[in-house]
C-alpha cells in the first residue's frame, strides 16, 4: 500500500511538472508573438502572471530591446512596469537597451533608461557610438552630459566622430567639434573622421574635418 501511494504521488509531481513545463513553452510564445505585434496589453498579462521579462528570443534578445529597435511603445510600456526588468541587459551583439533608444534617436525612453540605472557608457561600442549615428543630437548631449567620453573607443579604434561622420547628422558633427572631439585620431585602420566622412560620401564634411584637423 505505502509503494502504491508512492507511485501515486510520483505520477502527480510528474504530470504537474508537465504541465507546468507547457505552460511555460506557451507563454515564451504567446510572449514574443505579443512583443512582435506590440501587444502591450498580453506582454503586461503575463508579466503580471510571472514570465520573466528579460527573456529572450532564439536571437538573444530581450524584449526591450526588440520594443526599441522597432519603435514599439505599447510593448515597452507594459515591460517598464515590472521591477524585474533589467535595464542593462546585454543581446547577443553586446549592446544595451540604451544603445538602440540611442540609435532610433529616442530621446524619451534614454532619459527614462538613465532615470532607472542605465549606464550612460561602456567599454567598446558605447550608447555614445550609438547616439553619434542616430538622428538625434539631444540625445548625443545627453550622454555626453550624463559622462559619456567623447572620444570612447570601439574595439576597432572607432569614435563617436568618426560615426556621426559618416552614418550621423551635420548637427552631430558640429556638436562633438564644439565639445572637443579629437579630430586627428585614427582607428585600426588608419581611418580618420574625414575619411568617414568620405566614405559617406558627404564632401562638405569632408573639407570641415580636414580643415579642423589642420589647426
Amino acid at each position: 500500500m505505502r509503494n502504491y501511494f508512492k507511485r501515486v504521488a510520483y505520477i502527480l509531481v510528474a504530470a504537474s511538472f508537465f504541465s507546468s513545463a507547457t505552460a511555460i513553452a506557451g507563454s515564451y510564445e504567446d510572449f514574443f508573438r505579443a512583443v512582435n505585434r506590440d501587444d502591450g496589453d498580453t506582454v503586461a498579462t503575463l508579466v503580471q502572471r510571472g514570465f520573466d521579462p528579460n527573456s529572450r528570443d532564439p536571437q538573444g534578445q530581450t524584449a526591450l530591446h526588440l520594443a526599441l529597435r522597432d519603435q514599439s511603445p505599447r510593448t515597452a510600456n507594459a515591460l517598464w512596469r515590472s521591477t524585474d526588468l533589467d535595464v542593462n541587459a546585454l543581446n547577443g551583439a553586446g549592446e544595451t537597451p540604451l544603445m538602440l533608444a540611442a540609435l532610433k534617436g529616442e530621446l524619451d525612453w534614454a532619459q527614462r533608461l538613465l532615470t532607472r540605472g542605465a549606464r550612460s557608457h561602456q567599454e567598446g561600442w558605447s550608447p555614445v557610438h550609438y547616439a553619434a549615428t542616430g538622428p538625434e543630437v539631444k540625445l548625443l548631449q545627453l550622454l555626453v552630459e550624463r559622462g559619456a567620453p567623447l572620444d570612447a573607443r570601439s574595439p576597432n579604434g572607432t569614435t563617436p566622430l568618426m560615426m556621426a561622420a559618416r552614418y550621423g547628422t551635420v548637427d552631430g558633427v558640429a556638436y562633438l567639434l564644439a565639445r572637443g572631439a579629437d579630430k586627428s585620431l585614427k582607428n585600426d585602420l588608419g581611418l580618420d573622421a574625414a575619411d568617414f566622412a568620405k566614405a559617406g560620401g558627404k564632401e562638405m564634411l569632408v573639407e570641415r574635418l580636414r580643415a579642423a584637423a589642420a589647426k
